[in-house]
């Protein structure tokens, strides 16, 4: 297993290239860029302090008022130092081998237009994301495994009936609609202001005892979480449900009913480990569509300044070193989960072995 998880862990690194490098050649085919960007901002804003503003390590202000060029053109020096200011009076694959020498040292620049390195501000709100993604896999896997299970053992009566109604509806629903739902209802819309709207914690919080901050934090996480799950345990519920049918009427089951064993014993005693493969080769892909797509449209309604979100704004930024940094956080987040995966496979049939693999 050891040599297996070495392998994986050295994929790793080819991998991360590989998609940086196709996302760095389809950004520089894609119209419009930072220096459009600040281009626009001079000549709708009547800016020059952005050049007084900027350095080498590109952490220069824009928006600040200065003199006024009106409709005079942009003069080609001033041009040229914007494009220097932004590193890219450097040809494309030289500014490709540094961005990827930086990221081996975990150095994924400054932000063009927020004034601070990419690292700070993942340091920042990758707690939000993180606690937002894996708050809702876990509550999703709590709610679909015992549903799923009584569905299988019920299966084709009233409750199972009624369960895959609620179901399909939750699945019909989306995350971001059902958030603004819960906002109108509980968080101070039309009807009552039970729930927090904004971040994750309260004015002043900071200050306060652990266990009354933990309490904040889990009361501003109720609705976003809420929003995230109604949608997700949907799949999950029908997967675990035909997971364990299937199981249920395999001769291993026959054998163990008529050995005498009781109906608990044989449904999470021999049934439970072999339906459950399903389930765990399930969970890194469920953790990883939820913190890439269910909850960034969520982070942006309850205004949630989480990893999503600011790649979200670098995109429409053109703000390419938060762009590449947040990308390359969440290919290695999703890798790792792959890995996780694969131990948990161990985990829960020991005999099987991914080193016996040829």
């Amino acid at each position: 297993m050891g040599s297996y998880l070495l392998r994986r862990l050295l994929l790793v690194i080819p991998t991360l290239f590989g998609i940086i490098a196709i996302n760095f050649a389809v950004v520089q085919l894609a119209p419009g860029g930072p220096v459009e960007q600040a281009i626009a901002e001079l000549r709708g804003q009547g800016t020059m302090s952005v050049l007084s503003g900027a350095s080498s390590d590109m952490g220069g202000g824009l928006g600040q008022p200065g003199a006024y060029r009106g409709a005079s053109g942009m003069d080609p020096h001033m041009l040229a130092q914007i494009r220097k200011m932004f590193g890219f009076d450097k040809p494309p694959l030289t500014r490709f081998l540094d961005m990827v020498g930086g990221y081996l040292r975990f150095d994924f620049g400054r932000s063009f237009f927020r004034g601070q390195t990419v690292l700070a501000l993942i340091e920042e709100r990758l707690p939000v994301s993180l606690s937002l993604g894996l708050w809702s896999t876990l509550l999703i896997y709590a709610i679909s495994i015992p549903l799923g299970i009584r569905k299988a053992v019920r299966d084709g009566s009233r409750f199972d009936t009624a369960s895959s109604g609620i179901i399909l509806v939750g699945y019909a629903i989306p995350s971001f609609l059902f958030a603004i739902l819960l906002i109108v209802l509980f968080a101070g819309g039309s009807y009552w202001h039970l729930f927090p709207l904004r971040g994750l914690a309260s004015t002043g919080a900071s200050a306060w005892p652990w266990p009354a901050r933990f309490a904040d934090y889990a009361w501003h996480l109720v609705l976003p979480i809420a929003s995230v799950t109604a949608g997700g345990f949907a799949s999950l519920t029908l997967l675990t449900k035909n997971s364990f049918l299937e199981e249920i009427r395999k001769q291993y089951t026959v054998t163990a009913r008529a050995k005498g064993a009781s109906e608990r014993r044989v449904l999470y005693g021999h049934v439970f480990r072999n339906a459950s493969l399903l389930l765990v080769a399930g969970f890194p892909q469920a953790f990883i569509s939820i913190l890439f797509s269910s909850q960034l449209l969520v982070e942006i309604v309850f205004s949630l300044n989480g990893l999503g979100e600011l790649g979200f704004q670098a995109a429409i930024q053109r703000d390419y070193p938060v762009m590449f940094g947040t990308l390359y956080i969440f290919t290695l987040i999703g890798l790792v989960m792959q890995i996780v995966g694969d131990l948990l496979y161990t985990i829960v049939d020991p005999r099987i072995d991914f080193t016996a693999r040829r």
